[in-house]
This record gives structure tokens, sequence and C-alpha cells, in this order.
């Protein structure tokens, strides 16, 4: 069974589910079954980068790369909004950018740091009664969206081309939208934005691949080491596919350390069994509990 996370390049135009169908029909078994496969996060057709591609049990992991930094290279264009955020959507607000500075760009931007409350677009993937409002966007369905909780680490400008575009590069949590931060930059600067170019470079200690590395799966503790561990006996594996409690114990320190004052979850560790990945831990009142158990050591 192919198990484990595979860091590929995603290339502008091709969609995040484009990349996982073609990898599925790559691997299909002698016996005609596609693996069990998803991606760990959506990159839009427009953009490109980094793209993580989890296989079998690591489809299990997926949820918890949330919590991992991810790194940004972005253009911003000013003097026009779009409905979607990007450079292919439709007009909303057009205004004058030649008042912008590098200074008033400075101090736009430093107020969107931290913990935010950030409006989705409305093309975005996130579900309204299960269905993606992209999906009721593109009917030309009326989207609202209530905002999420979402983190900016840290952001800086690279270049400006005033008043026509900027560069910058950002570290942010899952779930974060670069889309959201041009839109919201262009309103605090009265002149309209929308995000022009996006690439993904990292998450957590994973790096843009270059198009021509053989793709190669990541296993046992290089997964998840922004984690620590928790070492368990045999004993102990077992009583956690009982779906019991183990005892709090010893924990080993993280593999991967991410920037300095990133906010990572407290009270969550990797089970490693025999240098194999087995489980998420979730701290408890009675120890530690599997959430989730994975279905296979990786």
């Amino acid at each position: 069974m192919r198990s484990g996370i595979e860091p590929v390049y995603k290339p502008v135009g091709a969609t995040s589910h484009d990349l996982v169908r073609a990898a599925r029909a790559a691997w299909t078994g002698s016996d005609g079954k596609p693996p069990r496969m998803c991606h760990g996060g959506t990159l839009d057709p427009f953009a490109d980068g980094l793209l993580l591609l989890l296989w079998g049990p690591a489809t299990q992991l997926m949820e918890r790369l949330h919590d991992a930094p991810k790194v940004y290279e972005a253009e911003v264009s000013w003097g026009r909004e779009t409905d979607t955020g990007d450079a292919g959507g439709i007009t909303t607000l057009a205004a004058d950018a030649s008042p912008l500075t590098p200074a008033r760009l400075e101090d736009a931007l430093s107020e969107q740091l931290g913990w935010q409350l950030q409006v989705p677009p409305a093309t975005s993937a996130k579900k309204i009664d299960g269905e993606p409002a992209y999906e009721r966007a593109h009917r030309g369905e009326a989207v609202e969206l209530p905002p999420s909780r979402v983190y900016l680490h840290s952001a800086r400008w690279v270049d400006h081309t005033l008043p026509h575009r900027s560069r910058l590069q950002i570290t942010c949590r899952g779930g974060y939208y670069v889309r959201a931060l041009a839109r919201d930059l262009g309103r605090a600067l009265d002149c309209g934005a929308h995000l022009s170019a996006l690439t993904r470079t990292a998450i957590g200690p994973w790096q843009l691949p270059s198009t021509t590395n053989v793709p190669t799966l990541i296993q046992g503790a290089a997964l998840h080491p922004w984690l620590p561990v928790r070492l368990l006996s045999d004993q102990e594996l077992g009583a956690l596919r009982r779906g019991e409690a183990i005892s709090s114990g010893q924990l080993q320190t993280r593999h991967w350390h991410p920037p300095e004052g990133f906010p990572l979850p407290p009270g969550v560790a990797r089970a490693m069994h025999q240098n194999r990945l087995v489980a998420i831990l979730e701290a408890s009142p009675e120890g530690w509990r599997a959430a989730p158990l994975l279905r296979a050591p990786i």
C-alpha cells in the first residue's frame, strides 16, 4: 500500500484535484482499484507551487496540516477589486491608486498581522449546507460567508511597482486566504486591490520541489515534525487500539521547529512505535487518546 505524504509542484492552470486524479490514475493497482488519497490544501488554478499529496493512512493527517506554517509569495494589483479576489473576476470596485506610497503600504500590512476575523472569498471552498461556496457563486447566486478566525504570522513587502502592483511574502496558518488579504488591503487603502499571482513555497518543513525532482514519500518521524513525540510500548499501542487512554509519559522534542512565536496547538503529539507513526494524540483528563489512530503505521 502506498502510504505517506508526497510534495509535488502544481503549475498555473491546473486544479489541485487535477493532480490528485492524475496521481490516482498512475498508481491504480492491478485489481483496478485506485489508492486512497487526497491533497493537503487547495491551490487555486491561477496559483502555482507546493501541493502535498496524502496517500493511504496519511489521508487521516490532513486536518493537522492546518497547524503548520505556510509560506506564500504573492503579487497584489492595485486599483481594482474583483468578485473572486483574483484577476479572473468581475470588477466590483475601481479607484485611483496613485496616492499609494511604500510607507502607507507598510502601515496597512502591519494591521493585518496576528489573529484576525477574515471573510473568505465568495469563490472559496468553504461549505454552505454541504456545498462549496464557489459552486453557488459560479451559478450566479449571492454568497455571504461568515468570518473565520485566521492567523498571519509575518508579512513583508518584497518590492513595489506603484501605483500598479506590489509583491509580498507571508507566513500564515492553514485556512488563511491570501485573496482576502489583497481585498482587505485595497479596502483599507481606499483604492481596491486583487491578487494577480500566488506561489506557495513551503508548508512546515517541506519546500517547493523542483519540477525535475523525483517525487519521494515522507514517512515515519518526518511526518508532522512540528509536533512532539510520545514513544509507545507494545502494550500502550494495544491500549490505543482498544480505544483506551495511555499515561502522559515523557515527550520527546519536536523534530522541526516553526518560526519563533508561531502558535502551535497545545495538548497534541505524535505516537511513534518502532519508528513508525501510528496515531496523533490529544491530551485528555485520563491521559493521551488517539485522535486519530491511523489505519496502518506510516
